[in-house]
This record gives structure tokens, C-alpha cells and sequence, in this order.
């Protein structure tokens, strides 16, 4: 009889079963998720001088409480429910709370997704104000070489608020074309000789503009935020981990270095890659609701957050592929914006993800899980429901 390795006993099965083609679902995704780098190459994000985590603020009445009002779900179950890993909460700078799941160190790096969108987007505003990048910059102008695909004409801000006219279809199930995404960023097992495995530029290259113009109605598209990777390194000419340490991990004092999936070329997967601690997004909220000022000062200008929170265009909103999950919404500079008289903001990433902040409490909301399905309607509508709870008025 051979016994199980440590890994097995711990985790349920043994490394060697998870791969590029199963590490995005369950059970493989529980271990994955927060071993990114083990499954993708990555790139660091270094911080030099890492603060100490704080310490463990466990609140059983925070977890005991109905999860909104009227549910028969306590915080904790749902918690539960939707396969949270890691949930944290804090109130004017303060831990309300602090969860995790069996088995979760909270020291440990968790896969963001799409909130990778929204950090890049902060990135570039940096470099906006810095004056090293025009939002009403053409890409083609920026990247030479996308000259011929739908981004040659568009511009940075449509890229930013996801209003590039491309046609794609954002189906995180497909075996067509999101598949073949998934393989240009090395994400999935290449295919026999697969010329996606060349990269994403050679990918986003491919793609062809739909039959309108650029600027139209909100189309939240990924390829558009790996553009904008591309464009901030070209616009820096530095590497996006390392613009990303020395524009935000340091000088928010990150607990610890943060990585991002690269593909075969070394591009960065802005729309998606970044794995870092939840108490390092945490502390990324808390300088957003701070006014853009970090441990060391300002990181972030007051204008550009007043124009991410306010200038998000109601209209194109509403007749968006998005309407569905925030029935008032808007969305600015890869971030959405709660709107219906709430000034909440949040960045979201599929299979759970979510950073949530409420200028009104001074409430930061961070929660990072490994749901087996990409999306989940119903459990986005009760985490939502529940972060307005947590963040409402005492």
C-alpha cells in the first residue's frame, strides 16, 4: 500500500492531476488559484520593504449576521456558499473582519482576475498625470504593429471603459475563441502547433472590429485590458511588473510581493494575471477612499479618482452587455460604480473576486474565492446585497 504524499493528504489529490487543462475548476482550483505561479509563469511584483500582516481581527458577530436584510443566510454561511477563500472587511482603516476557509493560509497569494483590470487602469492614470500617457491617444499610434486589427483606431479611454467596437465573443466556456485567448496567454494547453501560442500581441492582432463604431455602448471585453498592458509598457518602457512595483506595491507598503501571468513572449495578463494577498488589496481600497494618498503620500490624484467615480456614462451602461449586474451602474477606468444614490465603487473578477468600497462608511470589502463556475448570476446579486449590508450606516 503506498501512502498519500503531504500534498494529497492535504489537499485532496495529488499534484500531478492538476494541469493547464483543469487547474480553473474544482477541486483543482481551490490549491490553484493560490499557487498561480506553480501553474503559469509569472512575473514578479516586488516590494521591498513589506509591512507585517496585521493582526487577525476574527468577528463572529460580523459572521453571524443575517448576510443582508431578510436573508435566512448568515454572513458566514454564504461565505461558504459561494466558495469564499479569503474575506476581509474594514472600516475607517480599521479590520471589522477577517475569514478564511479551511485550509487557506492568509498569508497566501490569491488569483484576482479582472481586478487585475482595474489595477492596470490605476497604472495608467498614474502615468496619465505624470504626463506619459494620453487617454485620447490612438493605440496604432502607441503599438505599430496592431495597425490592421480593430484597435488601430481606437483609443486609450476606450480601451479603459470598455468601449472598443471588437468582435469577440467574452464566453469564458467557449472552445473557440475565448479558447484560443486562453492559449495566446498560455493559460490553456496548446494545440498541436498552435500559432496562438506565439503571444498576445500576435493574438489581439487577429482581432477585427465589429460593425460600429469605437465609443459606443459598454462591451466588456478582456482583449481590450490586455491591450492596455501592452500600451502601458510602451508608453513607460518598463516592464509592467516592474512599473506596477514602483507605482503601487511600494507605495502602499504591500505585506508581500505580487506576481502576473506572462505569456511565451513576456507580456503581461493585465486583464486577468495578478495574484497578491488579500490584505495587500485591502490596503489598495483603503488609499482609494483616502483620497489616493498611501503610507508615503499621494499615489493616486484626486482627479483622476473624482473622474473614475463620476464621469462613467449612465447610458452606455444601460444598453451594455453588463446592465444585468448593476441595475444603476456605470463603469470608468475598468472600474464599476454602484450608482442608484450609492457612491460605492468596486473592481469584480470572475469565479469570485470582488474589492468593494463605500466612500459614504469608509468601508473596504475584499473577498477571493474559488467558485467552480466562472460566473454565477445569483451569488454576484447576494455577495453584492451583502457587501451594501456590511457597508451600511451603523
Amino acid at each position: 500500500m503506498t501512502l498519500p504524499s503531504q500534498f494529497e493528504a492535504t489537499n485532496g489529490f495529488p499534484r500531478d492531476q492538476i494541469s493547464l487543462a483543469n487547474w480553473r475548476t474544482r477541486p483543482y482550483s481551490f490549491w490553484a488559484f493560490r499557487n498561480v505561479s506553480e501553474m503559469v509563469r509569472s512575473a514578479r511584483i516586488r516590494t521591498s520593504n513589506p509591512r507585517n500582516l496585521p493582526s487577525l481581527a476574527a468577528n463572529p458577530a460580523v459572521l453571524a449576521q443575517p448576510a443582508s436584510p431578510g436573508s435566512d443566510l448568515s454572513v458566514a454561511s454564504l461565505l461558504q456558499r459561494a466558495q469564499v477563500d479569503s474575506f476581509l472587511a474594514s472600516r475607517d482603516g480599521k479590520m471589522i473582519c477577517e475569514w478564511h476557509a479551511a485550509g487557506v493560509e492568509r498569508s497566501d497569494p490569491h488569483l484576482i482576475f479582472s481586478i487585475s483590470k482595474s489595477i492596470a487602469a490605476l497604472i495608467a492614470g498614474i502615468l496619465e498625470d505624470q504626463g506619459a500617457l494620453d487617454p485620447d491617444a490612438s493605440v496604432g499610434d502607441i503599438v505599430p504593429e496592431i495597425h490592421g486589427s480593430a484597435y488601430e483606431d481606437a483609443t486609450v479611454r476606450n480601451l479603459l471603459d470598455m468601449r472598443v467596437s471588437l468582435d469577440f465573443d467574452e464566453s469564458y466556456l467557449s472552445q473557440d475563441a475565448y479558447a484560443r485567448y486562453r492559449r495566446a496567454m498560455a493559460w490553456n494547453p496548446p494545440v498541436g502547433d498552435d500559432s496562438e501560442t506565439a503571444g498576445m500581441l500576435a493574438f489581439l492582432k487577429t482581432l477585427d472590429k465589429a460593425d460600429h463604431p469605437h465609443g459606443g455602448d459598454h462591451a466588456y471585453l478582456s482583449p481590450n485590458s490586455d491591450m492596455l498592458g501592452i500600451v502601458l509598457e510602451r508608453a513607460s518602457g518598463e516592464r509592467f511588473s516592474d512599473l506596477c512595483a514602483r507605482l503601487l506595491w511600494e507605495p502602499i507598503e504591500a505585506t508581500a510581493d505580487a506576481f502576473i501571468t506572462v505569456d511565451n513572449a513576456g507580456a503581461p495578463r493585465t486583464a486577468g494575471g495578478m495574484s497578491l494577498r488579500p490584505h495587500d488589496l485591502l490596503a489598495l481600497g483603503q488609499m482609494l477612499l483616502n483620497g489616493g494618498i498611501g503610507p508615503r503620500g499621494r499615489i493616486v490624484s484626486e482627479r483622476w479618482i473624482r473622474d473614475m467615480q463620476t464621469a462613467g456614462d449612465t447610458d452606455a451602461w444601460a444598453r451594455g452587455t453588463q446592465a444585468d449586474f448593476l441595475a444603476h451602474g456605470r463603469y470608468r477606468s475598468n472600474w464599476y460604480q454602484l450608482g442608484g444614490g450609492s457612491d460605492a465603487f468596486l473592481a469584480a473578477g470572475i469565479h469570485g473576486q470582488f474589492l468593494y468600497c463605500d466612500p459614504a462608511t469608509a468601508t473596504v470589502i475584499v473577498c477571493t474565492s474559488s467558485q467552480h463556475e466562472p460566473q454565477s448570476d445569483d451569488l454576484d446579486q447576494q455577495m453584492l446585497k451583502m457587501f451594501a449590508a456590511l457597508a451600511a450606516p451603523e
